[in-house]
Parts: structure tokens; C-alpha cells; sequence
């Protein structure tokens, strides 16, 4: 296990899943018409991988330039996901809005006012 730190190769097997992960989230959309939009998860998921790249890069021991070169990738990608839900203010909320009429869970609910049983 720790030739695969040494390596870098942990980082290789992670990337393989993203990938897979990626893929199977596209998919679904491209079946169903539901999940998360392509270009935010994208975003999102090149930022992960470029950091992860990063730390794989530090692990051999690469020049400096490099390990920065992949933050600075990560940054962009991050920045792409950012930017959009900044200028949407609905962005902001994940599209976890909830619903309008419908009771939520608070301290004036009867579940947080009920009486234990002696």
C-alpha cells in the first residue's frame, strides 16, 4: 500500500473512479432528464480532480510549477462553477428550495411541544 502513496497511483485509482462517478451521473440525466446539470458537475468535478492531480504531483515529488499549475486548473474549474450561482441568487440554494404552503420542521411544531409519556 505504501508503494501506491510512493507512486502516486492512489491518486490514479481515485481519478478512475471520478470518472466513473461522471459518466454514470451523465447517464442518468441523458436517460431521465433528471440530476445535476452537465457543466456545473463538471466544474465541480474537474476541480476535485485537479486538486487531486496536485497532491499526486507533490507525492513524486514534481517541481513546484507543476503542483501549483494544477491548483491554478482547479481554481478555474472551481471559479466556472462559482461564478453562475454568484450572478443566480436562486443558484445559490443547490435547487434545495422548499416548498411554498408546505409545513417544514421548526419549534412551534407539536413534535417539539409534545409532552414525554410518564
Amino acid at each position: 500500500m505504501a508503494e501506491w502513496f510512493a507512486t502516486g497511483r492512489i491518486v490514479d485509482a481515485i481519478l478512475v473512479l471520478v470518472a466513473a462517478e461522471a459518466a454514470m451521473l451523465l447517464a442518468f440525466r441523458w436517460r431521465t432528464g433528471r440530476g445535476p446539470a452537465p457543466v456545473p458537475l463538471l466544474c465541480n468535478l474537474v476541480s476535485g480532480a485537479a486538486l487531486m492531480l496536485a497532491v499526486r504531483a507533490a507525492l513524486v515529488q514534481s517541481p513546484w510549477p507543476v503542483v501549483a499549475g494544477w491548483m491554478l486548473v482547479s481554481l478555474g474549474a472551481h471559479l466556472g462553477d462559482l461564478v453562475p450561482r454568484l450572478r443566480n441568487p436562486a443558484g445559490l440554494t443547490l435547487r434545495r428550495t422548499s416548498l411554498p404552503g408546505v409545513p417544514g420542521t421548526s419549534d412551534a411544531a407539536a413534535a417539539f411541544n409534545a409532552r414525554p409519556r410518564s
